[in-house]
């Protein structure tokens, strides 16, 4: 019978245990220590006696930490067919390709298989998911370390020191309200993502806000003579349509986005193609987008990657498994799934 508030033994558990014995506790004052009945030390305990040599080489039978943790492995594994999971070993395996070779996180493997044309026996939830994972008995390969923001994530407070130099362009103070509630179609976020010491090449990526559709390009150098001469490719990739796609575009004060006529002054027709915003200094979260497509990019290409050394087909490879990855945010759907829809109703 298990006890309200219960739970099994964790591997400090019987580390403490183990200690205690040694140091003579009795019972009660183990099962006190470690909030546990009384009953479950004398079972634990029993589950993990053996026989061992002291150095005199005697025999005798102690409570060993390692024998109880193996065997209580062993029993969970007996219970599989109990989980919710079964034996479902086609979803088992689609998880840990997702999860593990992917890198998606639990919630978004879900979506996707539920989106998904493949059918299986077993249809689990989020959190049933993470139990699983936390569990560690329960996939081959995946465990909790390939959680990818397991404990990445840290919100400071808004910051409020000044600028090195003031943006000689359009503040975001001056930026129509609709574009901050993201109700308006067609306003992006743009920053660039830097290599290691010594990489040259450097990524420059671009969000809209309402899909959290991005664009991401490898540019020659960190420099806003790059920066304009990738919005000027756009410009003739998507011809008319980048009019109407690319109204504005907020950026952070980086020296690379100084030129900023030179991003918003047209190549294909006479006068402006877009506008530029400046975001208030030290102030990443006013392109909170942006900053969301950064940390997905890193999954592809972490901290101290060398961009010279990376091809333009893993760039658009990284572009297409960013927006093709299922959000929360975004109702379980992908930015390109709701990007075709705008431009279907545009």
């Amino acid at each position: 019978m298990n006890h309200e508030g219960a739970t099994h033994f964790s591997w400090n558990d019987r580390l403490t245990l183990a200690r205690m014995i040694k140091e003579g506790f009795k019972k009660p004052e183990i099962a006190k220590a470690l909030g546990k009945c009384e009953r479950s030390i004398y079972y634990e305990i029993n589950r993990g006696l053996c026989e061992q040599l002291t150095t005199d080489l005697e025999k005798v039978v102690i409570y060993c930490p390692e024998v109880a943790h193996r065997k209580y492995r062993e029993f969970l594994a007996e219970k599989g067919p109990d989980l919710k999971i079964g034996h479902d070993h086609a979803l088992v395996k689609k998880l840990e390709e997702l999860i593990v070779e992917q890198q998606f996180s639990p919630g978004a493997a879900l979506a996707y298989i539920k989106n998904g044309t493949e059918e299986y026996s077993t249809e689990i939830s989020e959190k049933t998911l993470y139990n699983y994972i936390y569990r560690g008995d329960v996939f081959l390969v995946l465990n909790e370390k390939h959680l990818y923001e397991k404990g990445r994530r840290h919100y400071a407070e808004k910051s409020k020191k000044q600028a090195a130099r003031a943006p000689r362009g359009t503040s975001i103070e001056k930026r129509p309200k609709e574009i901050g509630s993201r109700e308006k179609f067609g306003h992006w976020e743009m920053d660039s993502v830097m290599g290691c010491k010594g990489s040259k090449q450097a990524l420059l990526v671009l969000t809209e806000r309402r899909t959290r559709m991005g664009i991401i390009t490898l540019v020659e150098d960190h420099t806003a003579a790059s920066v304009v001469k990738a919005i000027n490719r756009l410009e003739r990739k998507f011809g008319k349509l980048f009019y109407t796609l690319f109204k504005s575009i907020t950026v952070d004060n980086g020296s690379e986005f100084q030129d900023f006529e030179g991003i918003e002054i047209a190549h294909r027709r006479k006068g402006k193609r877009t506008i530029v915003f400046f975001c208030h200094p030290y102030s990443a979260y006013e392109r909170g987008s942006n900053e969301n497509m950064n940390r997905l990019i890193r999954r592809w290409f972490p901290k101290g990657t060398n961009f010279d050394e990376v091809t333009k087909e893993q760039v658009a490879a990284a572009e297409e498994w960013v927006n093709r990855y299922p959000r929360k945010l975004l109702g379980w759907k992908s930015a390109a799934d709701l990007f075709d829809e705008e431009l279907q109703a545009a």
